[in-house]
């Protein structure tokens, strides 16, 4: 069958013929539609994921496998399907793959496979965050830390939906920051403004209240916003920061005084911190709220013949390998 190979670490995946996949005991074989080119698929294809594993052994032999640790398909019995997390050395980029059976979820019709497999992964960050971490309660207000990437902008959308009263988006890009207001985005922080003005826009929604803080970001200003949630935070009250991303940099510099003098409640939200059942549970009710809620995410679908010359295009809009195309 046709698949995208990994064939060391780092490199590029190749378009190639990989070896069939056979059903194991408590596996199910599945006819892939389409499957998001996401940073976890490829920080994983790299070795460089903190939940990359097996693939990666210590003795240096590096086994080849195909790359891709999600899509949307058909089962064996004609039902489609989302999944995650094949059965290595198999993945999701390939005509065919096999997932354990109890890593699969019903995709509604209303979604086409594109749509299910770009939205998936970024709508559910957000989602199980809120869900399962946080404990978000309807009439909250979230402050999302990194708006305009594509798990940012469905974060915005999803905090809405589930009933967030006020919802403050911070980001760079002035265009895609404008555009949040029609995604329900009610208060905008732009990330590129002088610090003294942001400090003060910190201050000002952390004075009148944030109570769930989501974050794309990490790095030096994830640190601002810390600073800023212990400085101007309501005493006594607590503000729950989960940690999803970190495109802004891996590590921050925590003083002891900014969770002494505060409320705060910090976490992560991601595989490990959420049993991998309960990411799925959440994958399944935001694929069911999508068309309800007219979740968003732009998408492009190229052939999956075409995945090393897309392979490292950045970007906002999401790419979909579809086979058979």
């Amino acid at each position: 069958m046709k698949a995208a190979i990994v064939t060391a670490a780092g490199k590029t995946p190749v378009f190639g013929d990989f070896r069939e996949p056979r059903a194991g005991a408590g596996e199910t074989l599945i006819t892939v539609g389409a499957a998001a080119l996401s940073h976890l698929a490829k920080n994983r294809a790299g070795g460089t994921h903190y939940s990359a594993g097996s693939e990666f052994p210590a003795d240096g032999a590096f086994p080849t496998f195909v790359a891709g640790v999600d899509g949307v398909g058909r089962r064996e019995d004609g039902s489609r399907v989302y999944f995650i997390l094949p059965s290595a050395p198999f993945g999701s980029m390939a005509e065919q793959t096999v997932v354990p059976a109890a890593q699969c979820v019903a995709v509604p019709d209303a979604l086409d496979d594109a749509s299910a497999a770009a939205l998936a992964l970024p709508a559910m960050s957000s989602w199980a965050a809120l869900r399962e971490r946080v404990g978000f309660v309807k009439g909250e207000t979230v402050l999302v830390h990194g708006a305009t990437g594509a798990s940012g902008r469905l974060a915005v959308q999803v905090a809405k939906y589930l009933g967030a009263k006020k919802v403050v988006a911070t980001g760079r890009d002035p265009q895609a920051l404008a555009r949040l207001s029609a995604l329900g985005g009610d208060v905008v922080i732009s990330l590129g403004q002088e610090e003294a003005a942001l400090d003060a826009a910190y201050r000002e929604q952390f004075s009148a209240g944030i109570d769930v803080v989501l974050d794309y970001v990490w790095g030096p200003s994830a640190e601002r916003i810390l600073g800023a949630a212990a400085k101007a935070g309501k005493p006594g009250l607590p503000i729950r920061f989960a940690q999803i991303g970190s495109t802004g940099g891996a590590a921050i510099s925590l003083p002891a005084a900014v969770l002494r003098s505060s409320g705060l409640v910090m976490m992560g939200s991601g595989l490990g911190s959420i049993a991998l059942d309960r990411l799925l549970h959440a994958v399944g009710e935001v694929l069911a709220a999508s068309a309800p809620g007219g979740f968003a995410i732009a998408t492009r679908s190229l052939p999956l013949a075409q995945v090393q010359s897309a392979w490292s295009v950045e970007g906002r809009v999401r790419t979909v390998f579809v086979t058979g195309a």
